[in-house]
């Protein structure tokens, strides 16, 4: 039988057409016998900032429940540097089977993509969610041996001491929230960099700052010998740790509330069937009894929402930080 040109370009075409669904079902096919044996080896949890901060220790926390669920060993890799942005271009570029995943906070995904004009990642296309570990207000810390009781005596001492109101800050969150305080109060101020949230709060109980808006975790210890004192938090509501500790809003600031979060995030092209194993494992873990329960002892509410879910809230917070970085001026060149 003879079919001509155009019979034959319509047999070709079929025949490509054949050919290109037979090797996508034999990928997802692979895909979905990988996510069946996932994990096999380590998973690696990189986290951006040194060790004692407060993602390295929602990662200790939530990798060693996850370690016993996928029953592998989950290694954070601590990459401190560049509020972040180092450990986040790590895991942008990282191999995406699934055993490179990364603990971040609104900083790098959010806050970086509001400040930062370039970026070597795209915290919207580069990254799939996996969960939300938790939800916090950030408060802002003072040294214990310092004079100041409450907000209007700091603020009123940086405006008298203009060269020694300088701040701390190891990201674009703790830098925005700040700025966005000082915008508010008229305080002046300049950042000071440090790698971590342990280093800032003990940049403050040392004097080396005048004050920070940090997480948490990093301050509960120093709390109870008086190292640090709490002068407010960004949050909605007071926290039950802190119950004579005012919002800002409580204490007449007003528009400067901010909560923030930290999740857990794989690289673009992870294999659906990957994500879902490793999203059905990260919400039972932040879920369990023990993990949850110890995040709430460090001021943080427990999450462990769906992906798609966290998606949208990344989106939220994203309109809501572009705002911000706009109205206090906040724009990093590097």
């Amino acid at each position: 039988m003879i079919f001509g040109l155009r019979g034959a370009r319509y047999i070709l075409m079929a025949t490509g057409v054949l050919v290109g669904a037979s090797l996508a079902s034999e990928q997802a096919s692979a895909q979905a016998d990988a996510a069946k044996d996932f994990p096999t080896r380590p998973v690696h949890m990189v986290v951006g900032f040194a060790a004692g901060g407060g993602n390295d220790i929602f990662a200790r926390l939530v990798g060693q429940k996850l370690s016993e669920i996928l029953k592998q060993p989950v290694v954070v890799d601590n990459k401190p540097g560049a509020g972040a942005r180092i450990a986040a271009e790590f895991v942008a570029k990282a191999n995406p089977d699934g055993y490179t995943a990364m603990v971040a906070a609104s900083g790098a995904i959010v806050m970086a993509e509001a400040v930062y004009p370039k970026l070597n990642y795209d915290p919207q296309r580069d990254f799939v969610p996996i969960t939300e570990i938790a939800h916090f207000p950030l408060v802002l810390v003072v040294s214990g041996k310092s004079p100041y009781k409450t907000i209007q005596d700091l603020v009123a001492y940086a405006k008298a001491n203009p060269s020694k109101a300088n701040y701390a800050s190891t990201s674009p969150t703790f830098q925005i929230a700040t700025e966005l305080f000082k915008l508010r109060t008229g305080m002046p101020g300049e950042m000071v960099a440090y790698k971590s949230s342990a280093d800032m709060v003990m940049a403050v109980i040392s004097s080396e700052v005048l004050c920070t808006f940090t997480d948490m975790p990093p301050v509960a210890g120093h709390l109870q010998s008086g190292d640090v004192r709490v002068l407010t938090l960004t949050g909605p509501k007071r926290l039950p740790e802190l119950p004579d500790v005012p919002t800002l809003e409580e204490a007449g600031i007003k528009d400067a509330t901010i909560e923030i979060w930290s999740g857990i995030f794989v690289p673009k092209a992870t294999p659906p069937a990957i994500v879902a194993k490793l999203e059905a494992a990260s919400m039972e873990a932040i879920k369990s009894s023990d993990v949850a329960d110890r995040l709430r002892n460090l001021g943080v509410e427990p999450s462990g929402m769906p992906g798609a879910e966290f998606a949208r809230v990344i989106e939220r917070d994203l309109h809501q930080a572009v705002a911000v970085a706009r109205a206090a001026n906040v724009k990093i060149e590097e």
